[in-house]
């Protein structure tokens, strides 16, 4: 296997294919990166580490041992001369994780020359351009290999986005604690947190437990529990005994699966242009209300007076109201006044035209401005940063329709636009200024959620955010493991009564881009505390702990479980259950059925989308990870 990578998702995924895969791995990274192994140093993270060093190192204790290194390449670009001396012509998968989409299509066309049959898992954050992408490198690789297996083919290039791997997960953290989501042919899974049942009550499994919490998760000085945690620490896909045994812990439930299909098409209008609250202001609409009310008053007494029809009475009205009547010279006194008094009213009607054109065009001039957070907002997420990460959940919130105001520095910020699209209120200022925070209403929001590139800018505004609302839920996104644990466990002591998360995009986004490296399709990872639960899509054929076996059979606890079967037949079924259905404006009925009968027997040519820890789906693929030893 080879990574070919420039930050801290290729140092983690190197480690995740060497430690949960058993793989044999080349690094790839530039000269003057810093050292191998899955940390890596940020611009700015020593003064952050400096701010929590004392109270985080007389939590945490002695770092461990740091694991054995992969074999390393230093070079800047990864040419085609390169990935040949690196041995892509003998590899069995590229990873191409540089946070350069060029730089990634350049040098996966360079190593299908060089390996029609390779697998290439590319990391790119232009979706579109990457479905094409993977059409182009399938197609090469057919043309070079005609007798290639279709297996083969589906698995043989993969494009996944960082930003899209993690965006769920982040964007759940801040709406509704540990609530995580991941999508499937249209179907949303929604993974919610269960507290511990009373005594006497029994818990609701959902539709499934999905994995049981630590027991120290409730201690405000506890630390999320991980693989090093032992018996007190999260146990991912547990069997029905051991949740019932496990009482005062509490639950990762699959909660609900709903339709997140394209909704009927609008009406012929609808969508179009600004709301009416937005070009016509309160009293403007007071006031046109209460004219056309005395117009159809004066109408309504014109009838009843002259007798005369009344769409003949609403004319007269009308002509008197705009002043191009003749005037009621020998007519009765009633008539006379009735023509005063839509002149009276008539004078009012135009200063009324006058700001009404005003403010409609000072509203379609100000459509294309960055709103500002109005004055009664609250319940509201705060959002710091749109760049790759913030573009990608403020997408995910607006489509929970979750109200966000935005906090950017650079006004050209890729999701700028975005936000100025979706009519999201934005501040653009430095979050470490002061007033900044306070004009995104932080004093009154629901949860911040902190996603700028600096992990300094992110504790920093959730230190102040805190201080400024004690209760704040707050979620921030760190990029070293180690550093986003200290984080948690220092706020989480200081303020044991609001909710604090921190995660790392890496942690979160290289279980997928391995599995995907070893040919399964990876729909998305669902953080557990400091686990990953990983939901993928396989078909059964060539598994024997699936194949001939029942439902029931297969599931193995702590492994895997399958969730879902996919009914469609295999020449119909989507290549990618994770990516979204086009939306063309009809309702496309899911193929996957979640409601398993445990005795249903699976087949071949089944193809199921079941959750498993890395080591389950490891073992799914063939390989059984054993305990690391010193030997060489």
């Amino acid at each position: 296997m080879i990574v070919c990578g420039d930050d801290a998702l290729a140092h983690r995924l190197a480690a995740e294919l060497r430690d949960v895969y058993r793989e044999r791995v080349t690094l790839v990274r530039p000269g003057s990166g810093p050292a191998v192994g899955p940390r890596l140093s940020v611009p700015g993270q020593g003064r952050a580490s400096t701010l929590l060093g004392r109270v985080s190192a007389a939590m945490t204790g002695a770092p461990p041992a740091p694991a054995a290194d992969p074999s390393v390449v230093e070079a800047d670009e990864p040419t085609e001369a390169l990935l040949e001396s690196a041995g892509v012509a003998r590899a069995a998968a590229l990873a191409l994780v540089y946070d350069d989409d060029e730089r990634n299509i350049r040098a996966a066309l360079a190593a299908r020359r060089l390996n029609p049959g390779l697998r290439l898992v590319i990391r790119l954050y232009n979706r579109k351009l990457g479905q094409h992408l993977e059409q182009l490198l399938d197609q090469a690789a057919l043309v070079a290999l005609p007798d290639l297996d279709p297996a083969a083919v589906d698995a043989s290039t993969t494009v996944l986005s960082d930003a899209d791997t993690a965006a769920p997960a982040l964007a759940a953290t801040a709406v509704a604690g540990t609530s995580k989501v991941v999508h499937a042919d249209g179907l949303l899974l929604r993974a919610v947190e269960r507290t511990p049942p009373g005594r006497g009550e029994v818990a609701d499994p959902g539709l499934c437990t999905l994995a049981l919490l630590s027991a120290t998760v409730s201690d405000p000085a506890g630390e999320e529990g991980s693989d090093s945690s032992g018996t007190a620490g999260p146990r991912l896909l547990p069997d029905p005994r051991t949740v019932t045994a496990a009482t005062g812990r509490g639950t990762i439930v699959l909660e609900a699966v709903t339709h997140t299909g394209p909704a009927l098409p609008p009406g012929r209008l609808a969508g179009r242009g600004l709301p009416l609250s937005e070009i016509f202001s309160r009293r403007l609409r007071w006031a046109v209300a209460v004219t056309a009310l005395a117009v159809f008053a004066l109408a309504v007494a014109s009838w009843l007076i002259t007798g005369d029809h009344p769409l003949h009475a609403a004319y007269v009205t009308l002509l008197d109201l705009f002043s191009i009547n003749d005037p009621a010279v020998g007519e009765s006194t009633a008539r006379q006044v009735l023509q005063l008094l839509s002149g009276l009213v008539g004078l009012a009607l135009l200063p009324l035209l006058v700001a009404g054109a005003l403010e409609a065009l000072g509203a379609f001039r100000s459509a294309s401005a960055l709103r500002r957070p109005p004055r009664g907002l609250s319940g509201h997420v705060v959002l710091l940063g749109l760049g790759k990460i913030g573009t990608r959940v403020l997408a995910q919130l607006r489509g929970l329709d979750i109200p966000v105001v935005c906090v950017e520095e650079d006004p050209e910020a890729r999701g700028v636009a975005l936000a100025r699209r979706l009519r999201v209120p934005t501040v653009i200022g430095d979050v470490t200024q002061e007033g900044v925070l306070e004009a995104a209403k932080i004093h009154r929001a629901h949860a911040l959620l902190a996603l700028t590139s600096s992990d300094t800018t992110n504790l920093e505004a959730a230190l102040y955010a805190r201080t400024v609302k004690a209760d704040l839920r707050v979620a921030l996104r760190l990029y070293d493991d180690d550093f986003a644990t200290a984080v948690y466990r220092t706020l989480r002591a200081a303020h044991p009564d609001a909710l604090t998360r921190s995660r790392s995009v890496s942690h979160l986004a290289a279980p997928a881009f391995a599995g995907a490296m070893m040919g399964r399709q990876i729909l998305g990872a669902i953080p557990v505390e400091r686990k990953v639960l990983v939901f993928a899509a396989l078909v059964v054929a060539g598994h024997p702990q699936l194949e001939g076996r029942t439902i029931e059979e297969t599931f193995r606890p702590g492994a895997w479980r399958v969730l879902a079967l996919d009914t469609a037949a295999p020449a119909d079924r989507r290549r990618d259950l994770a990516t979204p259905r086009s939306a063309d404006g009809e309702q496309h009925p899911t193929g996957l059925v979640w409601d398993l009968h445990p005795g249903y027997v699976l087949k071949p040519d089944d193809r199921v989308v079941l959750a498993a820890t890395r080591r389950g789906l490891a073992e799914l693929l063939g390989r059984h990870p054993q305990p690391r030893t010193t030997e060489r």
